[in-house]
């Protein structure tokens, strides 16, 4: 597949071949939900916790006596059907974390690079620099290149002049592309790709060589 590189300018420099295996590869839905799912389990803090009645500090004394009263035989105030007892079942602290094989979790990734691949919702740039965090410069080089549209910037390195300039803008965020994953890849209109962040992706998802693996 090839595809249009642009400057900042929005003009089109070059033609780029994006690689096949990542690019063009077989579009799992399935396989996409279940990462964004593990996503959004892992980044549960599992923390909430109400009070059993065993955790209830009131008096355990038996209210009134068992017989003569025509009153149920109830014993302890602390019992979940009375206002201000504990809570039955219910929530306690624990985990919620999820695992997804690195294979998987790799796939999930071409798929979704794909589906933008096929929609036409990757834009490539071939450089990404600015002389100073200024958020009114990256604001011009975003509507450059996508106009109105939200945009994820995949950027290959640590940029602080570029990030730092993205932070305000409401429709626009950065990420390393090292650490892409499917839910942030898909919640954005465009996703722009600097060349040398593609040489990270292929490193990422390519087919390994034997010397590599060695």
């Amino acid at each position: 597949m090839k595809v249009p590189v642009h400057n900042m300018a929005g003009k089109e420099v070059s033609k780029l071949e994006l690689p096949a295996e990542i690019f063009e590869a077989k579009i799992n839905v399935g396989l996409m939900h279940q990462y964004v799912v593990m996503q959004q389990a892992n980044a549960r803090l599992g923390t909430h916790k109400t009070k059993r009645r065993g955790e209830i500090n009131r008096t355990h004394a038996k209210w009134y006596r068992q017989k003569g009263t025509g009153r149920a035989r109830h014993g302890n105030r602390a019992a979940p059907l009375f206002v201000g007892g504990g809570r039955a079942h219910g929530p306690i602290p624990h985990k919620y974390t999820k695992h997804m094989p690195k294979k998987m979790r790799h796939a999930a990734l071409k798929s979704a690079l794909s589906a933008l691949a096929r929609d036409g919702q990757l834009v490539f740039v071939d450089d990404l620099q600015l002389d100073a965090p200024k958020t009114k410069a990256m604001a011009g080089i975003l509507n450059n290149l996508v106009g109105e549209s939200s945009a994820l910037l995949l950027l290959p390195e640590r940029n602080d002049k570029v990030e730092v300039s993205v932070r305000n803008l409401s429709n626009a965020m950065y990420l390393h592309a090292a650490y892409m994953n499917v839910r942030d890849l898909l919640r954005f209109d465009r996703v722009i790709i600097p060349v040398a962040a593609l040489d990270v992706i292929k490193n990422l998802l390519g087919k390994k060589t034997a010397a590599a693996t060695e």
